[in-house]
């Protein structure tokens, strides 16, 4: 079978078919609607998830089905009427039809080039990361964006470099789309303790704890639940430490990550919160095993656990998705400023609305605000009246505290998602320095208060310590 006449003949030798003319339309339309909607995406006039999904990932995979359906279509026809497809390169109309072929083969490759490389940008955005799959990931998005990581890109930590990684995630992605789609996924959804990357090849790239060392001046301050809310400050200096072979031997916190130390552990638990084996090798060769109370721990215990080696990520385990506690909460409101600690009792009462239980998040952001005025309106009218700004400023704040950290689509309420950070979670440095990790030969894991920060104020209300350093 030659192609008719005419360059129009090449396009009814392509649509004479219905197989063809799908695979025609079906190419043409998805070519156009992406050249718009990518168009709409260079000036910045499209930002929505959804729509992204549709420009780089859907229209890109019908164009190509369409492409497909054109060649299927050929041999359906010439079996149709009993023919082979003949072209005749002598000719020079069918010299120009194979020209034309060309150069669509070239469109199309381009088109589908762009959609790919697009297509892997966008999936690798914090748009599509964060807000596709809003009721799941809104809770880690949210977190994400007022944490101090919010300019990092997500694939940073989550991916980063290499070819291995890449395919291994874009192919957990696909199975997490299944999970959506057939609501089967975890509610909370769990931390990524055991497919995260080293922080060797994540954290390290920016914080180098060889470079990052020395002692840090810090001050923390907490309000009481009182009905002054009385302020108290607790002063300590902080052993960071770190260093290596440049800066001296290694010491302080940082001790744990030095290259001249391995630290392995064995935990009893998928979330790493009971550790019943540790494991110090020094810079001689040397090792010391400590067991949780000394008892000796099964091989299949160890041998599921992996011995981890520990790396920045086991302290600061919420480095990005970071949920407060109420008090802590509060407590950093009422230090910025944002809270009125002149208010009577507001870090009680805060408190109190932040922990309620009630049966919905929408009742919950209703009723904070109008408990707060309904309390003072009550308890203490001339300070409502005097006060009414810092009341409903309170409210907004509370309000907006609650909404931060409470999730009930995912189940995630205060302290579902703990911090290893410090040990005001009662875990943390805890779960090693606790006293009760003991080696054969009677030896304790450090677990004195000094090894990490030398206290010079604990929760006073005016520590004379700030002022001697003040030179007030």
């Amino acid at each position: 079978m030659r192609f008719p006449a005419g360059w129009s003949g090449f396009l009814r030798v392509l649509t004479a078919h219905p197989v063809g003319f799908l695979g025609v339309l079906l190419t043409t339309v998805s070519f156009v609607l992406f050249a718009g909607l990518f168009g709409l995406e260079l000036l910045g006039l499209q930002r929505n998830p959804y729509v992204g999904i549709l420009t780089f990932l859907v229209l890109p995979g019908v164009f190509l089905f369409g492409l497909a359906l054109i060649p299927i279509a050929r041999v359906l026809q010439a079996r149709r009427e009993r023919r082979g497809v003949v072209v005749d390169l002598t000719e020079s109309e069918q010299q120009r039809r194979v020209v034309l072929f060309l150069l669509l083969t070239i469109v199309n490759l381009v088109v589908l080039s762009v959609a790919a490389y697009q297509g892997v940008h966008f999936t690798d955005s914090n748009r599509f990361c964060g807000e596709v799959c809003h009721t799941v990931m809104e809770p880690e998005f949210a977190a994400y964006q007022r944490s101090p990581h919010s300019r990092v890109p997500c694939v940073s930590c989550h991916i980063g470099p290499g070819a291995d990684f890449f395919v291994r995630y874009k192919i957990n992605g696909i199975s997490q789309v299944f999970a959506v789609l057939f609501d089967t996924y975890s509610r909370p959804i769990p931390t990524p303790v055991h497919n995260l990357r080293p922080a060797r090849e994540t954290c390290e790239q920016c914080h180098w704890p060889e470079k990052f060392h020395g002692d840090k001046f810090l001050v923390k301050t907490l309000y009481d639940e009182d009905e002054a809310n009385t302020e108290r400050k607790t002063v300590m200096i902080l052993k960071v430490g770190g260093g290596g072979a440049e800066s001296g031997y290694p010491s302080g916190i940082h001790w744990h990550t030095s290259v001249e130390n391995r630290v392995r552990y064995a935990a009893a638990d998928e979330k790493r919160e009971e550790i019943v084996w540790v494991e110090v090798e020094r810079p001689d060769g040397g090792k010391t095993v400590y067991t949780k109370g000394g008892r000796e721990v099964p091989d299949s215990l160890l041998a599921r656990s992996q011995k981890r080696l520990l790396d920045c990520i086991d302290c600061h385990n919420r480095p990005t998705h970071i949920y407060d506690s109420p008090e802590r909460g509060l407590d950093r409101a009422f230090a910025s400023g944002r809270l009125d600690a002149r208010l009577p009792g507001l870090k009680s009462l805060g408190l109190d609305l932040l922990t309620r239980e009630y049966p919905s998040k929408e009742a919950a952001l209703a009723a904070i605000p109008m408990e707060l005025d309904r309390h003072y309106l009550e308890s203490d009218p001339e300070t409502f009246d005097a006060m009414r700004a810092s009341v409903r400023k309170a409210g907004e704040e509370i309000q907006n505290l609650y909404a931060a950290n409470i999730f009930p689509s995912m189940n995630i309420t205060w302290n579902t998602y703990p911090s290893h950070l410090g040990h005001e979670e009662n875990s943390g440095c805890f779960r090693c320095h606790s006293g009760e990790h003991v080696s054969e030969d009677g030896q304790e894991i450090d677990s004195s208060c000094e090894t990490c920060h030398s206290l010079l104020a604990v929760e006073e209300e005016d520590p004379a310590v700030l002022h001697t350093l003040l030179a007030e």
